[in-house]
């Protein structure tokens, strides 16, 4: 059988969620307001975090990165969905395939990572608050930052040239929203079993590990606040990690039922739900959670946005 992506001019079609709607111009419409609301709320979360002196702490400078990597995640995929479906075309080269994994594999990896040093961040600050600017100073955190990012780069860049080295012979539908590694080697005229194995070795590690961390952080944390003396003391930290907590429910969750639990529990029509869930819907709600329940940062944005209009309405 001809391999018929030979050549880098062949192309794909996502036959995404919005192919299979039963209301497919409502769920258009739905996708552009979260998609606008991630864009607008991570955008104000990174202009706030930058221009406000208070907030150039770790915790604020990872939830500023946390804040980039869910805004260039869904810019990824929601627009070319929303042009595809407008323009009733829904192609994209062999090239273009190649790229949009690379950048999903690539944000969402670095995501995973720092959700794990954002809860090591956590620790610190509520189990060791004496030594914190110490653990973690401006170096450490630009550190765990470089290293989320520089593993997540390579870890991409190694699973999107192995999977796009099979011949791929079976169809040229990707049943999916986007370029993902289980949707595309299900049209492999190739044995994949291997590397499907090394797939989920890999998911394993990748997201068990830090969850691991993270389940072992916030262990000790609630421990640690639980001896609290102090009431307001307790809610403040409770707050704040609950936040965190939230935030890796939803990513972690749809992560670990894509890339851990095996092919044969997946369905289409499942898991394009679940990359709606974290290319769309987690990026517009992250924000949302960290800044409506977190007072300085809400402080922050009144105090940027008095700024404003100061400088736009100077007679006010």
């Amino acid at each position: 059988m001809e391999h018929w992506n030979s050549t880098l001019g062949s192309g794909f079609m996502l036959m995404g969620i919005l192919k299979d709607s039963e209301s497919p111009e409502l769920l258009c419409a739905t996708i552009t307001i979260l998609y606008l609301l991630a864009l607008i709320s991570n955008g104000l979360l990174l202009l706030v975090i930058t221009v406000d002196a208070r907030l150039h702490v770790p915790m604020y400078l990872l939830l500023g990165q946390l804040s980039l990597m869910d805004l260039l995640f869904t810019s990824v995929v929601t627009p070319k969905a929303l042009a595809d479906f407008l323009r009733s075309e829904n192609t994209i080269s062999f090239g273009g395939c190649a790229l949009q994994m690379f950048l999903a594999l690539m944000l969402g990896g670095a995501e995973d990572l720092l959700l794990a040093f954002m809860a090591y961040d956590r620790y610190v600050a509520i189990c060791h608050p004496l030594n914190y600017m110490v653990l973690m100073s401006t170096r450490v955190c630009w550190l765990m930052v470089a290293t989320s990012w520089i593993l997540a780069s390579l870890n991409a860049l190694g699973h999107t040239l192995y999977t796009m080295h099979f011949p791929f012979c079976m169809s040229r539908k990707i049943s999916h929203l986007l370029c993902e590694i289980p949707p595309l080697l299900k049209l492999a005229c190739a044995d994949t079993s291997s590397y499907e194995l090394m797939v989920y070795v890999t998911g394993v590690t990748f997201l068990l590990l830090p969850l691991s961390a993270i389940v072992a952080s916030y262990t000790l944390i609630l421990c640690t606040v639980l001896r609290m003396p102090s009431n307001e003391g307790r809610q403040k930290a409770l707050v704040t990690c609950s936040s965190h907590l939230t935030v890796v429910g939803m990513f972690y969750g749809a992560a670990t039922f894509m890339y851990v639990l095996p092919s044969s529990l997946h369905s289409t029509k499942q898991d394009n739900i679940i990359s709606v869930f974290y290319t769309i819907v987690t990026p517009a709600l992250n924000p949302l959670i960290y800044s409506l329940r977190n007072k300085e940062v809400m402080g922050a944005l009144r105090r940027v946005m008095g700024k404003y209009m100061l400088r736009t309405h100077p007679t006010f």
